[in-house]
C-alpha cells in the first residue's frame, strides 16, 4: 500500500481519521497549526499501533492502518 498521494502528504487512514473526529468533537488541539497537530495525531496513532501489536503479537489490518 502507497502511503503518499500525489501532492506527497501521507495518506490518513482510519485510525488518524478516528482520532481527528475525536480531537473535533471534544475540542482537541484547538489552535494548533494543522502541520503540527497532524505530526502529533501521526505519532499518537504510530504509538498505539505499536502497542497493539506488542500486545497481541500480530500486525494490524492494512485495511485500518498503513
Amino acid at each position: 500500500m502507497n502511503t503518499n498521494n500525489q501532492g506527497g502528504a501521507p495518506q490518513k487512514d482510519y485510525l488518524d481519521k478516528g482520532l481527528e473526529m475525536a480531537q473535533k468533537k471534544f475540542g482537541g488541539a484547538q489552535g494548533q497549526k494543522m502541520s503540527q497537530n497532524r505530526n502529533l495525531n501521526e505519532k499518537i496513532t504510530d504509538g498505539m499501533r505499536k502497542a497493539y501489536e506488542k500486545l497481541t503479537g500480530k500486525k494490524v489490518n492494512p485495511k485500518y492502518s498503513n
